[in-house]
């Protein structure tokens, strides 16, 4: 045997006892089995509160709940209520080893709270990861996700999707700035232009909780005064939350936010931001650093502390309706909150829409109006071109600019910039009596009447047929399809004006502003740019494209978007004139050339209710395939006075189309029933449809049915 196979000295087989007894001992240390990271096997529990209440990421109805996770000792101090936590989901009971539940998916979640035991009994599988220490989910924020849920008949967890941003480490590492002192109470302002307009300002900047309805006075000095509102609100030491349809809006109230308070008083929570500055500006509200804020729909949920008063801004744009499950609207979201914090509440707005009818109705909120003669000094003249009119004119038959549009064009051009609105394309025709131009409506359930490729008249809700349909208001027995679309004018305005400038401000390219100098600015509904002194004149063609569409809010969406275009347009004593393509009998049009959009609501709402019609009922929309929704609506267990409309066909989304919220993938035939309570039922209907939607994905049911609670677009 050589050298090198002999023992050397200090080897293990000539070492002493006492040696060979610490490498016997450090060997059965070794084998004792160490907490592993994201199981912790074996791992001590915290001594205080060891279960975490978990609401796990998994936006199912079936999933909706809490559940209990065990607290490592090493993650005890950052598990606090509030914060991000990943969690394995998913572990069955038989995958237990040293006391924990192994197995599942790691999932995102929030922790809800600590609790010293659980009322699961076996054996709970324990946190795997506290994400961040930041507390981004607080009690408020956690019951306004509730309500929202409850109302919407979806998920929590759906709800906190929209509610709390996406995780950023840079903007969670910077701290936010100290809170400044609270300002100075503004004056009034142009607030004395309304009615009690002083006195409501006064009442937020004394601390009160006034709701109100604000019909807005034409022009530009709307986000003055809604900046002045939340200078009161800030000056009572509470916070203020302000919703505005798009970027545009709030990047206006942000300005006068900033010219009346001056800079770091308020965030600005828009997509446009980018998603760390945007995080950063939210976690300065949740910290308290900041007391107002002002964004487009996702800031409905902004954490605002000890809120005095949330606001919102034109209600009735499409912007404010969220296409994400559960699909809420920024307007429901703010009462709720308002309910919940018991502070002040304002809604405002060019036009009225009929929600905000409903609210002034009830008593709930008071209106905030101004006087019929300060609304002649501030509000354009508007002109009509009816029927009769265009028959007359030898140049609406050439061209599709009356001789008066056209006239009235050619003289405001000598003064400044000319507004012509021009109706996007795609608007879908419905069917209207030929002589008085009243929509066609089912004698059953008052829905909208259509004429399919087949040409039999059908009811687009409840699906009857209608063979012996006659006109209730003038007894006409002729129906009439209303005017498709429209095509861009600019072209032509070019032809008929040569020597001005042609703007054009649409879908593709959104323009912000314009100068005061002589120009024609061509716009689709809602991109309408401001310009600086105000436009000379406006043309609203084709007033029947908008009128014409399959929609019970048709006329009071149509009213919406002329009145928002001639806001921009320069008062009567100083020229303004707005001339409208539109039948001058039909009721939308008279609002407008009286400047009466809270009258035109309070008709509507009366209307409504003599029909059973939204909002003065709550209704639901189930959409799918024929034999998912024949299958829901059988297994439903509804309220007693609920009423099922349909099911009826859904139009087919075309390939290539940009698919609408709610339509069928393309290549689908799906079906939709609607399904109508009277007031009082709608916490009863929500909660009857997620329970059988609940209980149709725990078997787990191929096809998918889709539920809408108050669907914008019934028909």
């Amino acid at each position: 045997m050589s050298s090198e196979n002999e023992p050397r000295d200090g080897g293990a087989e000539g070492a002493p006892p006492e040696q060979l007894a610490l490498i016997r001992e450090s060997v059965r240390e070794a084998k004792v089995p160490r907490a592993k990271p994201r199981t912790w096997r074996g791992a001590a529990l915290a001594g205080e509160l060891p279960v975490a209440r978990v609401l796990v990421d998994k936006g199912v109805l079936h999933l909706d709940r809490y559940f209990d996770y065990a607290v490592p000792e090493e993650l005890d101090a950052e598990a606090q209520p509030g914060v991000r936590v990943r969690v394995r989901f998913g572990a069955g009971r038989h995958r237990v080893r040293g006391g924990r539940r192994e197995g599942g998916g790691l999932i995102d979640g929030f922790l809800v709270e600590r609790l010293a035991e659980s009322d699961y009994s076996g054996p709970l599988a324990a946190l795997a990861q506290v994400v961040s220490p930041e507390p981004v989910l607080g009690e408020e924020l956690l019951g306004l996700a509730r309500a929202v849920a409850d109302r919407y008949a979806g998920s929590l967890a759906d709800v906190l999707q929209l509610a709390v941003p996406p995780r950023n480490a840079r903007a969670e590492q910077r701290p936010s700035p100290p809170p400044l002192p609270p300002p100075d109470a503004p004056a009034a302002g142009s607030w004395t232009r309304y009615e009690h307009g002083a006195a409501f300002v006064e009442s937020l900047a004394s601390g009160g909780a006034p709701r109100a309805v604000w019909n807005a006075l034409p022009g530009p000095r709307w986000s003055e005064e809604l900046a002045r509102a939340v200078a009161a609100t800030l000056a009572s030491g509470r916070g203020a939350l302000v919703v505005v349809p798009d970027g545009r809006a709030a990047a206006r109230v942000d300005g006068a936010l900033t010219e009346l308070l001056g800079q770091g008083r308020h965030a600005l929570l828009t997509a446009d931001a980018g998603p760390e500055k945007r995080y950063a500006q939210w976690l300065a509200v949740r910290r308290g650093s900041l007391r107002a804020v002002v964004g487009t729909r996702a800031a409905m949920f902004a954490p605002v502390q000890n809120l005095g008063l949330v606001a919102i801004w034109d209600d009735g744009d499409d912007s404010h309706s969220e296409p994400h499950a559960p699909q809420p609207h920024a307007r429901d979201v703010l009462l709720l909150r308002a309910a919940q914090d018991k502070c002040a509440f304002l809604l405002g707005g060019w036009n009225c829409t009929v929600e905000a009818a409903q609210l002034v109705e009830s008593g709930w909120a008071r209106p905030l109006v101004a006087g019929r003669e300060q609304v002649r000094r501030t509000a354009p003249l508007v002109r009509t071109v009816g029927d009769g009119d265009l028959a007359r004119d030898e140049a609406a038959r050439a061209a599709r600019l009356p001789t008066l549009a056209w006239q009235t064009a050619r003289q405001a051009l000598g003064h400044g910039p000319v507004l012509v609105q021009v109706p996007r394309r795609g608007y879908v025709p419905r069917m209207a009596c030929d002589r008085c131009r009243a929509p066609a409506r089912c004698r059953h359930c008052s829905g909208p009447l259509q004429a399919p490729d087949s040409g039999e008249l059908r009811c687009g809700w409840c699906g009857r047929p209608e063979t012996e349909w006659h006109c209730p208001d003038c007894g006409g027995f002729r129906l009439r399809a209303q005017i498709v679309g429209a095509r861009r004018t600019a072209e032509e305005l070019g032809r008929a004006f040569p020597a001005v400038p042609v703007r054009t401000s649409g879908r593709e390219h959104v323009l912000d502003t314009v100068p005061g100098t002589p120009a024609l600015v061509v716009s689709t509904p809602g991109a309408e740019p401001v310009a600086e002194g105000g436009y000379a004149a406006a043309l609203l063609l084709d007033g029947w494209a908008m009128l014409g569409r399959p929609d019970l809010r048709a006329g009071e969406d149509a009213l919406r978007r002329w009145i928002a275009a001639c806001a921009l347009v320069r008062p009567q004593p100083d020229g303004g004139t707005v001339v409208i393509v539109a039948e001058p009998t039909l009721r939308p049009v008279q609002a407008l050339v009286r400047w009466d959009p809270v009258g035109h609501a309070v008709r509507e709402l009366a209307e409504r209710a003599e029909l059973g019609f939204p909002p003065v009922s709550r209704m639901a929309a189930v959409s799918g395939p024929a034999e998912a929704v024949a299958g829901f609506l059988g297994a439903v267990e509804l309220p007693p006075d609920a009423e099922l409309l349909g099911p009826v066909p859904v139009p087919a989304t075309l390939p290539g189309r940009p698919r609408r919220t709610g339509a069928p993938p393309p290549g689908e035939i799906w079906e939709r029933a609607l399904i109508r309570v009277p007031p009082g039922s709608g916490a009863a209907l929500a909660a009857a449809l997620k329970t059988a939607q609940a209980a149709r994905l725990a078997r787990g049911s191929a096809e998918a049915v889709r539920l809408r609670i108050d669907p914008p677009d019934i028909g």
